[in-house]
């Protein structure tokens, strides 16, 4: 069982930047998909940007260019770097992970991930 811990979270003003840590505890293996969502008042979670075992990345459009995500596996940490911040991109934003492989490792199969942390809000103004 995987636990993540994410941190990192603030407030912003717009064209700033932050970013976020999800620390990995449990039996996580190297190999595994990780990715970050983020969900809006009153809006659908929403795919960020996901990592595979192989250190290939996905990216949702909306953030493509400004984000960058990446992990350390010695540390069993992934990041999220958040440059150019925009007012819509505030949310609480979650970490996931799961044993996914192929296009199972994306933002847009939220679903298929087994392991959520309990997320970290961001306010950008």
């Amino acid at each position: 069982h995987v636990q993540l811990v994410e941190s990192g979270g603030g407030s912003v003003q717009a064209g700033g930047s932050l970013r976020l840590s999800c620390a990995a505890s449990g039996y996580l293996y190297s190999s595994y998909c990780m990715g970050w969502f983020r969900q809006a008042a009153g809006k659908e979670r929403e795919g960020i940007a996901t990592i595979d075992g192989d250190g290939s990345v996905i990216y949702a459009d909306s953030v493509k260019g400004r984000f960058t995500i990446s992990k350390d596996n010695n540390k069993n940490t992934l990041y999220l770097q958040m440059d150019n911040l925009k007012p819509e991109d505030s949310a609480m934003y979650y970490c996931a992970a799961g044993p996914l492989i192929g296009d199972d490792c994306s933002p847009r199969r939220p679903t298929k991930f087994s392991s959520w942390g309990q997320g970290t809000q961001v306010t950008v103004s």
